[in-house]
């Protein structure tokens, strides 16, 4: 049997942290060690973990996999990368099959960053709650992200119809219940995948927006202005992007096929470019030859006055200023990368600390 090909799929890869809500659990670790850490894991390994921030976006990003041509050749393939040891992961990969998640494969490297797996596994987003490992895969050119918080927020949507749930699976103790929508919400918005991008440090690269820290935002503008044919450098998550495009391709040949298909993904751009900024952009995209359904040109209007409308199960932002706002009603992650995260290196002598996912 030939090796299974991941080189033709969306492929995620999520820490357990960013799966799931392991907050008790790091606590746990931090205060008593990685002894109580493992006890305590193997005491509560058949109760499911409380979804974390990004178990919405995987959640739903893994349902289009019903869009595959073939059956056992999905579109979408989630890895998850932690820092547990196998024996520890188990109570992770019990809570996912609790919530019926497809996903099977998973690396485990005791107290190290497995984002060096990156690449060999063609991961196309790698999404963690810790902020050190974030900053290190993308320091080495990878699509990471660190997702702000640790439980879910909005609603998560119920598991879908083949799920399964594991018996006697139990919500971590301590915990709260999972907010439910409304049937009529869940109708609305069954299936659909709202995944919105800032532009500039996020999708293209932080060249445009070291001209605007510099010289400010006339001089942003001109620069914009006289390259608006010129496209930009990637930036950190395009590879994301172009990934999500190729299913969004293969929607428009559903909808051809069958024209009461209604597609699921949507795209958008929320983006504090204005007019006349707002030229080369748009181009930019054009020549990647990436969908976005929506553009926000806000001109330094607040982020979040259209985020809480738009309701995204997801939003990537280089800046904390526009993600802290909306953190407890959309599911944010932070892309540490250029001009405005560059920070002074750590003192030689400053302690490492190992989170627990």
């Amino acid at each position: 049997m030939p090796p299974y090909d991941l080189d033709h799929r969306l492929v995620v890869g999520v820490s357990s942290s960013a799966l799931f809500d392991l907050s008790t659990s790091q606590r746990v670790f931090d205060e008593q060690g990685i002894d109580a850490y493992r006890a305590y894991q193997d005491k509560y390994r058949d109760r499911m973990l409380r979804p974390g921030v990004a178990f919405e976006f995987v959640q739903r990003l893994l349902s289009l996999n019903d869009l595959s041509p073939a059956a056992g050749d999905p579109l979408v393939e989630v890895f998850i990368l932690s820092k547990n040891d196998p024996s520890t992961g188990l109570r992770v990969m019990s809570s996912v099959a609790a919530y019926g998640l497809p996903i099977s494969r998973a690396i485990f490297t005791q107290g190290v960053a497995p984002y060096a797996y990156i690449p060999a596994l063609n991961i196309s987003l790698f999404l963690s709650g810790d902020a050190g490992d974030v900053r290190a895969a993308t320091t080495l050119g990878h699509p990471a992200g660190q997702v702000l918080g640790s439980a879910a927020v909005g609603h998560v949507a119920p598991p879908g119809p083949t799920a399964t749930r594991t018996s006697g699976a139990r919500v971590a103790p301590g915990d709260a219940p999972v907010a439910v929508e409304t049937a009529v919400e869940a109708a609305a918005e069954a299936g659909e995948l709202r995944v919105a991008f800032d532009f500039d440090g996020v999708l293209a690269d932080d060249s445009a927006e070291r001209i605007f820290q510099s010289g400010g935002l006339e001089q942003f503008h001109q620069y914009e202005s006289a390259r608006k044919i010129t496209e930009h450098h990637a930036g950190p998550i395009l590879p994301f992007l172009r990934a999500l495009s190729t299913i969004q391709r293969r929607e428009e040949e559903r909808v051809a096929e069958d024209p009461d298909y209604r597609p699921r993904v949507r795209v958008s751009i929320v983006t504090a470019r204005s007019a006349p900024s707002h030229e080369r952009a748009v181009n930019t995209l054009r020549s990647w030859g990436v969908t976005v359904n929506d553009a926000f040109f806000l001109g330094g209007a607040d982020k979040g006055r259209v985020l809480r409308v738009l309701r995204p199960h997801i939003f990537f932002d280089d800046q904390r200023g526009h993600l802290d706002p909306v953190a407890r009603e959309v599911a944010s992650v932070l892309v540490p990368y250029g001009v405005t995260n560059e920070v002074a290196p750590p003192a030689p002598d400053a302690p490492a600390l190992v989170p627990a996912g």
